[in-house]
């Protein structure tokens, strides 16, 4: 089979590889969607000589093919596999972590923090950017009959995600929340936000996403141009009191603080983009304001059901927020288009 691999310098390949055999407790899934995600571009954008950990390679340098948000069906079942845990033809999500299996995160379903540490398929571990992938049957995740494989594909990592932060941040009807960064993270959590009945204030630099923003049910969409402006219109926005919650997905210092100064007092505020960092004021911004501020790295595995459940039950359109659908033969346009983080989300149909 072909499978698609990261070179760094912003350059990939398609490779052959041997079709995957399921070991003991292993499953093959015949993939049917898998998801472009914004994590891709680290191991997409790595300077040439980065060391494995940056490119995505195996243990022993291997190249790894790419791909961590995988859906498709059970195609082949290994020893000691449960009926119960999978069987041939069955329409499945995967975890896209492989832990130690016995300590208490991995017992939780939190295999990413895993006290010994995590494999990750799509970068330490073959992922889903290929025709069929090997995991344990209990990474698996049933995918409701009414999700489309796309949908599932983004529940797997991007839509997923929104979905643990909106969870830890204790997300209620009344609320308003303020998201910061319309990529597909926080495109998401606009979606989920406002299917859950909050107000909802999206944010970003892109008048292309905060139209999509508005499309999925944004209540208000506020471009981020001038910094000075930002926080003045979101308190407008609340009568004075600003956001309930503050969900940042952009990874941007500005935006964090941003997010961090838009709170009203007793309000919370949800870190979810990866890398850099955040300057506070911490007394005026933070202390007397009562503000709790935490972060929100990916989902559990019960997580990435209820949230499958939740988008089956209130029918939410989530294939809705797929700007490019791609075959891997299309793979090199594909990425050099999410490079410019201004599209929508991208998958690959096989």
């Amino acid at each position: 089979m072909e499978g698609l691999v990261f070179l760094g310098e912003r350059r990939l390949e398609l490779r052959r590889f041997p079709d995957p055999t399921p070991g003991p407790g292993e499953v093959v899934l015949e993939i049917k969607a898998s998801g472009m995600c914004g994590t891709d571009l680290k191991y997409y954008r790595a300077p040439a000589g980065a060391g494995a950990a940056a490119l995505g390679l195996k243990s022993d340098g291997g190249p790894v093919i790419a791909g961590h948000e995988p859906c498709g069906v059970v195609a082949a079942v290994g020893p000691g596999v449960s009926p119960k845990q999978a069987f041939v033809g069955m329409r499945v999500m995967q975890h896209h972590y492989r832990g130690c299996g016995a300590c208490a995160h991995c017992w939780t379903g939190w295999t990413q923090m895993c006290v010994d540490g995590a494999a990750v398929y799509g970068v330490t571990a073959h992922g889903a950017h290929a025709r069929y992938m090997a995991c344990p049957a209990h990474t698996l995740v049933p995918l409701p009959d009414e999700l489309s494989f796309s949908t599932g594909a983004a529940i797997s990592c991007g839509t997923g995600t929104a979905w643990g932060a909106l969870q830890r941040l204790g997300l209620q009807g009344d609320h308003t929340i303020a998201i910061f960064g319309q990529g597909p993270v926080g495109l998401s959590a606009t979606q989920l936000a406002a299917n859950m009945g909050a107000r909802v204030i999206a944010l970003d630099v892109s008048d292309e996403r905060l139209a999509r923003a508005r499309e999925l049910g944004a209540h208000l969409a506020v471009h981020c141009g001038d910094p000075a402006a930002v926080v003045p219109a979101i308190r407008e926005a609340t009568g004075g009191l600003g956001a309930n919650l503050a969900l940042d997905g952009s990874g941007s210092p500005v935006a964090r603080r941003q997010a961090v100064q838009c709170v009203r007092p007793w309000g919370k505020v949800c870190l979810v983009g990866e890398g850099g960092e955040m300057t506070l004021d911490v007394s005026s911004e933070m202390l007397r304001k009562q503000v709790t501020l935490m972060g929100s790295w990916t989902f559990s595995m019960s997580g990435q059901l209820d949230c499958a459940r939740f988008v089956a039950q209130r029918g939410i359109d989530v294939d809705r927020q797929f700007t490019d659908r791609w075959t891997l033969a299309q793979a090199d346009e594909a990425y050099h288009l999410c490079d410019q983080q201004s599209a929508g989300k991208g998958v690959f149909l096989m």
